[in-house]
């Protein structure tokens, strides 16, 4: 009699625990998520986000080889695509956000000649994304290409897996760099002012970088991710996207 009394105070208790989701993020994003994540809470406070950070090639393969992940936000279209295509995704890829890049220097510079300053010849070592797993590198890579500077300062590229990555070679390693403006967001960087340490790169040296986001099979028919998926597309979320550097 004891224990049934205990089994139906508790029981309800039970149906009242959060449902956490888990996300594979973009690095990129990861100066956004916590502010997604707070206003999502705020319409969904039962819905838990488990957000996990990464390089969008590296979160692709981590999904499949079958990494519990129920949605991808990726820094392109193309993973999404090539997992919609390999039905491991079940919903048409969209794009949430698009972003943008910026050359960054931890030390003041002149920035007049735009991207050509990369061949000031004080600069020893430049970071940009790996093209390998990065977007944000694919499209470093095609700025730089553009401009036809890519073959003299080639042999001076450091990688960085994620655009996070990236950053951190810039702010250590590297004497300057070509990064996601979104990061610029990230309240360690705020002391780096425009026109001083950062400057924007001509959006025509590159192709627009769009973001894509796809459910992913093992969520299938779940309504607690269907709920993120959509508040990502909300004017709200994009509101918060673009106070973080992206075209909305």
């Amino acid at each position: 009699m004891f224990k049934m009394f205990i089994l139906c105070i508790f029981f309800p208790l039970f149906g009242l625990q959060a449902k956490e989701i888990k996300i594979a993020v973009a690095a990129n994003v990861s100066y956004a998520i916590e502010d997604l994540k707070k206003a999502f809470y705020e319409a969904y406070p039962q819905i838990k986000i488990q957000a996990v950070l990464g390089s969008s090639g590296k979160l692709t393969a981590q999904i499949k080889h079958g990494a519990p992940f129920d949605l991808l936000l990726s820094a392109n279209m193309l993973y999404p695509n090539k997992l919609y295509e390999e039905k491991i995704a079940i919903s048409k890829p969209v794009v949430y956000a698009e972003g943008t890049l910026v050359i960054l220097s931890k030390k003041k510079r002149n920035y007049c000649a735009e991207i050509y300053v990369l061949k000031d010849s004080d600069i020893g070592k430049i970071a940009i994304g790996n093209p390998k797993t990065a977007p944000y590198g694919v499209a470093a890579k095609e700025a730089l290409m553009s401009a036809k500077i890519y073959d003299t300062i080639k042999d001076k590229l450091v990688f960085g897996e994620s655009i996070s990555q990236t950053v951190s070679y810039v702010m250590t390693a590297a004497d300057i760099g070509i990064i996601a403006k979104s990061s610029l967001y990230a309240p360690q960087m705020y002391k780096y002012k425009e026109a001083i340490h950062w400057s924007d790169i001509d959006e025509k040296l590159y192709a627009p970088i769009e973001q894509g986001m796809v459910i992913l099979k093992r969520a299938e028919g779940d309504t607690e991710v269907k709920a993120f998926y959509d508040f990502m597309l909300s004017d709200k979320a994009k509101m918060i996207l673009k106070k973080y550097g992206y075209k909305i």
